[in-house]
């Protein structure tokens, strides 16, 4: 109940960019037939959407393309952007080689020598199950929203949707494949809780899982905040290269990156550790509790 206090105040001070509607049952259930309001009240979000990551990523590289050739056309610098993709076994090989470097590899970090076992990251494993409906049934209407509650459902098609997550803490297993025994712990776990809301999921037919490792970031008094900075120190050696750490942002990394990375690359071209907010730098200050071995 407390937490449906705080959701109902958010709706009161939304953006006008980001509405939020409050729905009873009946106003629900004209957008999915079938669903369940256990409080009788639903946070709808007309404008949302469902984002595969990829696809932003790339399209996310080409508007960058795009901003550095109009740049470079407005004044007679000439700037440029270039994608190298290689295989590094640990920082150093960068040495020489730029003036600064920008780590952001997720929970993956630890695979490089230098930062495994020196970051306050708390690891979580996830699983999420693939369903499909038979194309004979009816499907799930062409408008209805896709659902975040204990389990969230992400509509991929009138026929298909991915269920998540399942949370396993301090997994090191970064591997997207899952065995038959994890997919099936994955389905016993997250049906009962997707069924509570949306009774009609018990008709969808699971056809595969995929995983992924989250490097989340500690709790703290200000909650879970991600991990910003310069990482020199935290090296430990005396690098005429710049290293920079941009990590830990949860599941609040597609809300706040575009911020974050703007003050990350105005830090970076300033040669200055101060642009960052304190309270994204504090990390420094935190023992990690553990390390790895990958």
């Amino acid at each position: 109940m407390k937490n449906m206090i705080k959701l109902n105040d958010n709706v009161k001070t939304c953006l006008p960019s980001c509405r939020v509607q409050t729905l009873n049952n009946g106003e629900a259930q004209s957008l999915l037939p079938g669903v369940y309001l256990p409080f009788n009240t639903a946070f709808y979000m007309p404008e949302a959407l469902n984002i595969n990551s990829g696809h932003y990523l790339q399209a996310l590289f080409r508007g960058c393309e795009i901003l550095v050739k109009e740049s470079s056309s407005l004044d007679s610098s000439q700037k440029q952007l270039k994608l190298h993709i290689r295989s590094v076994d640990r920082l150093s090989e960068f040495e020489g080689e730029y003036d600064a470097v920008i780590v952001c590899l997720g929970a993956k970090v630890n695979m490089l020598p230098e930062l495994s076992g020196r970051l306050p990251l708390r690891t979580c494993r996830g699983v999420i199950a693939q369903l499909e409906l038979h194309e004979d049934m009816k499907g799930y209407p062409e408008r209805a929203p896709s659902i975040l509650s204990d389990a969230w459902i992400a509509v991929q098609g009138s026929h298909s949707l991915n269920l998540g997550s399942t949370w396993e803490w301090k997994s090191v297993n970064s591997s997207p494949n899952v065995s038959s025994d994890e997919a099936a712990k994955a389905l016993d776990e997250l049906l009962p809780k997707a069924s509570t809301i949306y009774p009609g999921i018990k008709d969808w037919v699971f056809t595969g899982a995929r995983a992924g490792l989250r490097a989340m970031p500690p709790l703290t008094t200000l909650g879970s905040l991600p991990l910003l900075g310069c990482i020199n120190d935290v090296i430990g050696i005396n690098q005429t290269c710049k290293y920079w750490l941009f990590g830990g942002l949860g599941s609040r990394g597609l809300l706040y990156h575009a911020w974050l990375g703007n003050l990350m690359a105005q830090a970076v071209l300033s040669f200055n550790e101060e642009v960052i907010p304190s309270e994204l730098r504090s990390w420094k200050a935190i023992e990690p509790k553990c390390s790895f071995l990958l």
